[in-house]
């Protein structure tokens, strides 16, 4: 029974970036059928890739869908988000390119140098948010603010004004795709970084912790549940999601460029952790759906590119549609749908009563 419970509240959770999925999955058959349509194509580099709109979706939101999943763990564990991911990950990718430069140039063992040493690096920069949030209590979003703030001076101070270009098969590789496999490589990064979440908490306690943590601090912290630790491990956690992401992106382009490596990321997973049907409150979390949102934003995206609404007006435009999940997702419709649902299933199940016999 308890296995049950939990597995209709996960759907339940699920319910509203299933239904925004389901929707624009049906626009857009009914104004373009063609638009999942997957086709192949030879790329530059002279090898077989998967093209359409679908696979272009899905490869992406990969970065966000990453992010995001770090960023539903700070939300649970400490109720707010952090808004510094972008400008931590331009610092992540300034520490990258700065050593494979360091180290002579682009080899297998400089890119995972690099690679180690920005993942340090991001979370040295994520365990000082951790320590403003979980020791001196500060608001998740006021600590957050500084790096926001100085996050992306602090990657030009480490590389200075120039964008490096990193041209090299192994970057194409991270970025791109593996010669000889048509599927883009950032998806694989996704699969990974999920599977190794759900490993962790399949093997510890974490995530009954950390939604402990973030339901009642001081209940949890009566259990025998340290609060501060949890707050740090789900920042940690959440830096080495960033340093994926700034990988990916910096082998995407091919270059870095500071002031446009994960430039408004940050807004982006904050409403993936939300249309994913998450308390950004804190509390019980579900990965998932945090994934869905990702993937969500992301189609939403290009269906609005591919019906030729002009740059400028997309955002206003996604705005637009999130503020509809977002408030279909909220407790108050929730609880007045559930209670209508449940008036109507009682009158259903009641019928018509039963007419007495005369004696």
């Amino acid at each position: 029974m308890k296995r049950k419970n939990k597995s209709t509240g996960a759907l339940s959770q699920l319910l509203i970036p299933l239904v925004a999925l389901g929707i624009l999955i049906v626009f857009n058959l009914i104004r373009d059928i063609s638009f999942f349509s997957i086709g192949m194509r030879v790329n530059n580099a002279g090898n077989i890739v998967l093209t359409g709109n679908l696979i272009s979706i899905i490869d992406s939101a990969s970065e966000l869908a990453i992010i995001s999943m770090g960023m539903t763990l700070v939300t649970a564990a400490c109720g707010g988000q952090d808004i510094s991911v972008g400008a931590v990950g331009a610092i992540s990718g300034a520490v990258f390119v700065k050593i494979i430069q360091a180290m002579g140039g682009i080899t297998p063992a400089s890119v995972i140098a690099g690679f180690v040493v920005c993942c340090l690096a991001t979370i040295l920069f994520k365990l000082f948010n951790g320590t403003l949030v979980a020791v001196f209590r500060i608001q998740p979003m006021i600590a957050t603010l500084i790096l926001y703030s100085c996050g992306r001076s602090i990657a030009y101070w480490i590389n200075g004004d120039a964008t490096p270009q990193l041209n090299s098969p192994i970057i194409n590789s991270i970025g791109m795709t593996i010669p000889g496999i048509p599927v883009p490589t950032p998806i694989f990064a996704v699969i990974l970084v999920g599977l190794l979440l759900a490993l962790l908490f399949r093997f510890t306690s974490l995530r009954i912790y950390t939604q402990a943590v973030g339901i009642n601090e001081g209940a949890a912290r009566l259990n025998g549940i340290n609060p501060t630790r949890i707050k740090l491990i789900s920042f940690i956690l959440l830096g080495v999601c960033v340093s994926v992401a700034a990988l990916i992106g910096v082998c995407r382009l091919g270059q870095l460029n500071h002031k446009t490596l994960l430039v408004d990321i940050e807004m982006d997973a904050i409403l993936a952790v939300a249309i994913g049907g998450n308390n950004l409150g804190g509390g019980r979390f579900n990965l998932t759906g945090s994934i869905l949102g990702a993937y969500i934003i992301q189609m939403l995206t290009t269906t609005l590119y591919a019906m030729n609404v002009a740059p400028v007006n997309v955002k206003a435009f996604k705005a637009i549609a999130i503020i509809i999940i977002v408030v279909a997702g909220s407790p108050v419709v929730k609880s007045r749908l559930a209670n209508l649902f449940n008036r109507l299933r009682s009158g259903s199940a009641g019928g018509s009563p039963k007419k007495e016999g005369v004696n």
